[in-house]
């Protein structure tokens, strides 16, 4: 039987040795604290708090400031230092509220809104906008939007992805490991939402432990089944996991809804049982730190608003000076310059690693070889995008469907030539989508 994926695709080292057999560590936080009001696609939050004021570990700090939107929680107690614009990991200066840790850790207490038995639809749509929740996959487009679609009727399956196919992060590994009955659980209530729906657990079989744990915890399900899928990157993309899951496919015009299918990640799902079962809003997450400079990689339960210099040296530190730290995998991730910037929900990983290797690469011309077009899962050809946008030619790169890629590095990485196609191809489709908002 033929395994699940999609066409095109690669086979990077995946580096997951490094963390994978190591349990979840928490992490502490020390000093002060930076929340920022915009942590997700949408509107930024608008704060509630002014300086000076105390507050408590899951305290709403910032309030949704549209539809489009998430509220922010504190994930300590402490005291509001200032509200001002401060560097974030992308480089960008953003809104954020600096809350000084009193290091005492006091709550504001959780219970659910209510049991899950007598909540309706609305009630759980409503408590998942409350705690904040949004794609923890690294999107932050917030969930409860996600969740409800024009027909919601028609929505045939909702798909946990559980892939996890970029190289080295482990973190959804673990949190399969450790907390199955939470990602069960969460994939549950989404399906309450959904009359119709089959729940789709999509893990690629390079796991196969968490393939067998998940079976046996679900063999009593008649919603829910657990997919096998070829170990492969971007297996996990959502249009590859959709078509590998279901055999729909969908393009850049079109949303999973679209094609009767919601997709959420690990952790965004377990997120969902906490705000639901456990009463508690979003303000922690799954961090993997690991790469070949870190002396002790491993993953770590991290609060949102702490500093990636405190996670880093959880994991012991630098054992050799690096030189390229990213954040996120190493395909779609970026590289970093400063380590005192917050982590927040939508943050995954830090890598750090001893050599550049892509900073090594000396670009040459191309050699039409097709590698690129072989690779490419979105089908496009991405030699000729990378050359219409290298010379801005905007009409030749939307007829060739440069709107399609989905930028996940898999032409950069089989280019011969070590030509720059993805970040040629990415700033073109930057300028169309910020037309398009025009």
């Amino acid at each position: 039987m033929a395994k699940l994926t999609f066409l095109g695709g690669i086979h990077p080292y995946d580096g997951k040795d490094l963390s994978k057999d190591k349990p979840i560590a928490e992490v502490l936080p020390k000093g002060e604290m930076v929340y920022p009001l915009s942590q997700h696609i949408g509107a930024p939050a608008t704060a509630l708090v002014a300086k000076g004021e105390r507050v408590l570990a899951g305290q709403k700090i910032a309030e949704a400031g549209g539809f489009v939107s998430a509220p922010v929680y504190a994930s300590v107690s402490g005291t509001v230092k200032v509200l001002e614009p401060r560097r974030v990991v992308t480089g960008d200066m953003v809104d954020c509220i600096v809350i000084e840790n009193d290091g005492m850790y006091e709550d504001v207490g959780f219970y659910p809104e209510m049991p899950l038995d007598k909540m309706e639809k609305e009630d759980i749509i409503h408590c998942i906008k409350e705690a904040g929740i949004v794609g923890m996959g690294g999107a932050g487009f917030p969930t409860h939007v996600k969740l409800s679609p024009k027909n919601p009727e028609k929505i045939d399956y909702v798909i946990a992805n559980c892939a996890e196919c970029e190289p080295y992060l482990t973190s959804d590994y673990r949190r399969m490991l450790e907390e199955p009955e939470k990602l069960i659980g969460g994939l549950k209530i989404i399906l309450k939402l959904f009359d119709r729906a089959q729940g789709i657990l999509a893990v690629e079989d390079n796991k196969p432990d968490c393939i067998k744990l998940l079976k046996e915890l679900t063999a009593g399900e008649t919603r829910i089944t657990v997919k096998a899928l070829k170990t492969k990157y971007p297996q996990g993309a959502e249009r590859q996991l959709i078509y590998a899951t279901t055999g729909r496919q969908i393009c850049s015009k079109n949303l999973p809804a679209d094609v009767g299918c919601i997709v959420n990640n690990v952790d965004t799902i377990v997120s969902v049982y906490r705000a639901v079962i456990e009463g508690k809003p979003l303000m922690e997450r799954i961090i993997t730190v690991t790469g070949d400079a870190i002396a002790s990689p491993r993953n770590f339960r991290v609060r949102t608003g702490t500093s990636y210099q405190d996670v880093l040296e959880a994991a012991g530190g630098f054992k050799v000076q690096p030189e390229k730290i990213v954040c996120g995998g190493p395909m779609m991730g970026f590289a970093m310059f400063d380590l005192n910037v917050p982590i927040t929900k939508t943050s995954t990983a830090l890598l750090a690693f001893t050599k550049d290797q892509v900073a090594l690469m000396e670009p040459g011309p191309c050699i039409n070889c097709g590698r690129c077009v072989e690779a490419c899962p979105g089908r496009v050809i991405p030699s000729k995008l990378a050359e219409f946008a290298e010379y801005g030619d905007e009409e030749a790169f939307l007829q060739y469907n440069g709107m399609e890629c989905c930028e996940c590095g898999c032409c950069s990485f089989v280019c011969p030539a070590k030509r720059p196609l993805t970040q040629q191809i990415k700033s073109m489709r930057k300028q169309q989508l910020a037309k398009k908002k025009k």
